[in-house]
């Protein structure tokens, strides 16, 4: 767990980022070690303050509580910037540790290829906004809360050891004498604590992790809902809907219930033992108190100095639940390390820049289980070619994109096309940021502040009712028809003017005489572009001059 750990929390402790981190977890440790200073400060004051009492020492009383204002003064002020700083510092963290894990899911196309290699990473978006949250938090918790019980423990064991003094009895004739005898009993007290919290409360490990996972999978369930509005509604889906979200709601309150039961189990005897705590070390302190051994000040400095050892050796029992949680996230996270990891170590084939052109050689592409779909592929195009790739539904047209963009990872051979001015893919379900009209046209160039090109472009694929909104915010996937979606990719590629254009059955919502109008435009205005176009309609072999027919099995057509 601990090597885990470190793997986790590496990055951010040797990055760019590492002295300011370093500089704030000094001065937050400084400060935890001065309210463990103060603690000791007023353990000694108890011995004080009811000494006074106990001597109706009226003086000693008033300087006992002017010492009592100036201490907790600073202690308030030791723990105000503890929590503050520590805060930063928490912040700090999970700011670039959110940043880093987005640009691994990012880079490489990981995001999806996640989805073809590992079905078991669930929920990505949770693991990066929710877990890197919860990961810091908990790690920053429990580091400086072991720190704090390390450090009091041993300020007060010595103070234990000697206030206690030795105990003397005797047991079956034979004298014993226990010098330091409340250390031992502490000890002795936490070390059973912490054995039968661990054996009631491992469960919680597991079962916090399965918590995670079912309410990501019903978050999940209800943005698809909500990103997929339309259909559902075209649909009538609802009844099909609800008995969907109703069974993941059902999945993580049996979960949660079961959770539930365990830290009853684990608060049956955590709450026990800690009130025992409470009074524990007056039953045996005062056999030496009624003997006279030790004033009033001195059994409630005991009781005191107990307290905080018994605190120090009772981290495992306070923190068993977070510590289940904290190694919950950890599984959660190493599992979305070792998928990214084995994600970036695939062998994709990238294709070569080349000065001009489109050439694949020797190209075999496969689905994932291995069956052939491309066998020995091989084709030359050049600037102002057009390919059409035709072929039964589920043969391979698409994957042949994916592959010729670098992101399928199950093929192998050599591709090659120009790339000095840029390679656009159109998709069936065009990709629509949030944002302006003028974002969403011009995605991912740059935006074009030439309302008059851009409006020109609108009226030209037939979307004169945008015409002039080119600023305005909306949800544009959501309110414009899939077919209003592909016109728009169209006029998006007639403005970045690709060296290479592919699109994948990029007009496939539209009519055929829209359709026909689109191509022309394409072919009119990206004269020295190569198109490659999968589509299945007979009208598309007008526009192309070199068709591709595929039929699933690796065998292959050029004409």
């Amino acid at each position: 767990m601990f090597r885990q750990f470190w793997r986790l929390s590496k990055p951010f402790w040797t990055s760019e980022e590492k002295w300011k981190a370093y500089g704030l977890l000094a001065v937050v440790i400084g400060l935890n070690l001065g309210s463990v200073y103060m603690n000791v400060l007023f353990n000694s004051w108890y011995n004080t303050f009811y000494n006074t009492l106990q001597n109706y020492d009226a003086t000693g009383f008033k300087a006992a509580i002017f010492k009592f204002g100036w201490l907790a003064a600073i202690w308030i002020f030791i723990s105000v910037y503890r929590f503050y700083l520590q805060q930063m510092l928490e912040l700090k963290w999970r700011r670039w540790y959110a940043a880093h894990m987005t640009q691994r899911w990012l880079d490489h196309q990981s995001y999806y290829r996640l989805q073809l290699t590992d079905r078991h990473t669930d929920n990505p978006d949770q693991r990066i906004a929710e877990d890197t949250q919860m990961f810091v938090s908990s790690t920053l918790g429990l580091a400086l809360g072991l720190m704090n019980s390390l450090v009091t423990f041993f300020s007060f064991v010595t103070i234990l050891w000697t206030l206690s003094g030795p105990l003397h009895f005797t047991l079956g004739g034979h004298e014993f004498h226990i010098p330091g005898y409340m250390v031992w009993v502490a000890l002795i007290y936490a070390l059973v604590g912490s054995v039968v919290t661990v054996l009631v409360g491992r469960p919680l490990v597991k079962l916090n992790f399965e918590q995670q996972r079912r309410e990501a999978d019903f978050r999940f369930g209800l943005v698809r809902v909500r990103e997929n509005a339309e259909s559902v509604a075209l649909y009538h889906g609802e009844v099909g809907e609800v008995r969907t979200l109703r069974g993941r709601i059902d999945a993580f309150v049996a979960n949660y219930w079961a959770l539930v039961k365990r830290q009853k189990r684990l608060t049956w005897f955590t709450s026990f033992w800690g009130q025992l705590a409470i009074i524990f070390p007056m039953i045996v302190g005062a056999p030496r108190y009624f003997a006279k051994e030790i004033p009033l000040g001195g059994l409630m400095q005991i009781n005191s100095a107990f307290g905080q050892v018994y605190g120090a050796l009772d981290f495992v029992i306070g923190s068993f639940a977070s510590l289940a949680n904290w190694k919950a996230i950890i599984d959660r996270l190493i599992t979305f390390e070792d998928s990214l990891s084995k994600v970036e170590a695939l062998p994709v084939p990238r294709p070569a820049p080349t000065a001009e052109g489109l050439r694949i050689a020797d190209l075999n592409v496969r689905r994932p289980d291995g069956t052939p779909l491309f066998a020995g592929l091989a084709l030359a195009l050049k600037a102002g070619d057009r390919l059409l790739v035709r072929g039964p539904s589920g043969s391979g047209k698409s994957t042949l994109l994916r592959t010729l963009a670098g992101i399928w990872p199950y093929a192998d051979g050599d591709m090659a096309y120009i790339k000095e001015r840029g390679v656009l893919f159109l998709a069936q379900k065009p990709y629509l940021p949030l944002g302006t009209l003028r974002e969403v046209l011009c995605y991912p160039a740059q935006p074009s502040y030439d309302d008059a090109e851009l409006n020109t472009l609108l009226d030209a694929v037939k979307l004169h009712h945008l015409v002039g909104r080119l600023d305005d915010v909306d949800n544009w996937s959501h309110i414009l028809s899939l077919g209003e979606q592909q016109r728009i990719a169209f006029a998006r590629a007639l403005f970045i003017r690709p060296a290479v254009l592919m699109m994948d059955e990029a007009s496939s919502a539209l009519d055929e005489t829209n359709e026909a109008i689109l191509y022309q435009l394409v072919e009119d205005r990206l004269p020295g572009s190569i198109i490659v176009s999968v589509g299945h309609r007979s009208t598309l072999l007008t526009f192309h001059n070199h068709h591709l027919e595929t039929l699933g099995d690796g065998s292959w057509q050029l004409a």
